[in-house]
């Protein structure tokens, strides 16, 4: 069963501001109902293990940061509660269902593979397993980032949100695009412009290209379920996906951290004190 909390959260321990951050894929404890058919390293390779570390300083620059437990491949919170493939259950689904394409994919609410070629279990689900999933993962994640966001945005009358993930260096050839441009080390997810405002976001890509860092934005993430839920600009709610390109912090084959890690980690530690410094700011603090 999962461990209870699903998640953690990390308060401020400098005074508070506007700054939301969370990383809902970054969790590594496996419950042992999973009844996964494949080995453990394969589903890690849907981790982005290692970036709650990454952003360790968000509650030290006086924001919060909510980091999940259980493992994206398990139960994924960037997706919607109806975004779920029937093909992958074993009965009908008392309520209506609303499955993408990445459902379509086996990349849903419940992952059904790791790869296009490699279901992830032996048997299709039960739908009381999955309810249960929903139950004790993806609805306490849900409701503890919505308080944090809400409180957050009453006490300051504004919140800005950071959507916290990392990408695989080949990206682009899991996505099928084709890309005349290597992947950038950040790629800056906004929905076209329609979840954060324009400044805030020129301040994350100034920041990051000043250490060296390549920047794309909506190239090939543009964010998904979360931001486009939280990210409301016309509310002063403003939310931003934010994609590390993992070889510059971490070996993507043993999933340990490489000699990069403390350098981007530090990194993120100064921007981190940045948007920090612009959220108070902008809020009038």
């Amino acid at each position: 069963m999962p461990i209870a909390p699903p998640f953690t959260l990390h308060a401020p321990v400098a005074p508070p501001v506007p700054l939301v951050c969370d990383s809902p894929h970054s969790g590594t404890e496996y419950p042992a109902d999973y009844d996964h058919a494949v080995p453990r390293a394969l589903l890690r390779r849907g981790e982005d293990t290692h970036v709650d570390a990454l952003w360790a300083a968000v509650p030290e620059v006086g924001g919060s940061l909510l980091a999940a437990h259980f493992p994206r491949t398990y139960l994924d919170c960037n997706r919607t509660e109806d975004d779920l493939d029937p093909a992958l259950l074993d009965g009908p689904w008392p309520t209506p269902l609303n499955p993408s394409e990445k459902s379509r994919l086996g990349y849903g609410l419940v992952w059904r593979n790791i790869d296009a070629g490699t279901p992830i279990y032996a048997r299709r689900l039960t739908v009381a397993e999955v309810r249960a999933r929903i139950e004790r993962c993806y609805r306490p994640y849900h409701a503890a980032l919505s308080r944090c966001i809400d409180e957050t945005a009453e006490r300051f009358g504004a919140v800005w949100h950071l959507n916290l993930h990392s990408m695989p260096n080949d990206a682009y050839e899991r996505l099928g695009i084709r890309s005349p441009r290597p992947l950038a080390d950040f790629v800056l997810g906004d929905r076209d412009g329609s979840t954060c405002e324009p400044a805030f976001v020129d301040l994350v890509e100034r920041e990051l290209r000043a250490r060296g860092y390549s920047v794309a934005r909506n190239d090939p993430y543009k964010g998904v379920q979360l931001i486009a839920r939280i990210g409301q600009p016309a509310r002063r709610r403003h939310s931003l996906q934010i994609e590390i390109r993992r070889p510059i912090y971490m070996d993507e084959v043993s999933r340990e951290r490489n000699a990069g890690f403390a350098t981007v980690r530090r990194d993120l530690g100064q921007l981190a004190a940045v948007l920090a410094r612009y959220a108070k700011e902008q809020a009038g603090g």
